[in-house]
Parts: structure tokens; sequence; C-alpha cells
């Protein structure tokens, strides 16, 4: 019985300290978007934190997850469509020298 009583309180404890510890970073990643610091990189620690216990925050990070996945793909296009911009940029002005040159 003793016994059976320690193992809830271990696990009641250990329940209290994750939820507390994660609330902590994901209040501290929010605060971050406002002041200087990775808050983008810190809400989601705390989201994967409080995961553990929630339903709520798994929801949540595997939305944030999915924002990120299209955000980091249409950076990418952009990225290319700048390169391609430039590129034709650079290559306007070396003929227009050349020709310049003749």
């Amino acid at each position: 019985m003793l016994h059976a009583f320690i193992i809830a309180s271990y696990q009641q404890a250990k329940r209290v300290v994750i939820i507390v510890v994660g609330f902590t970073v994901l209040l501290i990643g929010i605060v971050m978007i406002a002041l200087p610091g990775p808050g983008i990189l810190v809400i989601p620690i705390g989201l994967a934190i409080l995961a553990t216990e929630f339903v709520w925050a798994k929801r949540l990070l595997r939305r944030f997850k999915k924002t990120v996945g299209h955000a980091t793909k249409n950076t990418r296009n952009v990225k290319r469509l700048l390169f391609f911009a430039k590129a034709k940029v650079v290559g306007f002005f070396i003929k227009n020298k050349e020709e310049n040159l003749s």
C-alpha cells in the first residue's frame, strides 16, 4: 500500500514539474516575441514539453510545425526567385557593358 502511494506521488510530482517547466518555457518564448530573443525557437520547445501531458499542446505543436513548413517552402521559392532575378540583372549589365565597349 505504501509502495503504491509513493509511486502515485512520484508520478503526480513529475507531472507538476513538467507542467510548470513547460508553461515557464512557453511564457518566456511569448515574451521573447516582443523583446529581443529567439521566441520563435523557444515557443515550440515549451509546447513540446507540454505535449507530453496535454493533447491541446500536441495539436498546437503539430500546427506550428505545419505552418513553419509552409513558410520554409515559400521562403525557398522566394530565395530562388530573387537569385534568378539577380542573375538577370547582372546579365543585363554585363551585356550592356560589352555593347558599350564594342
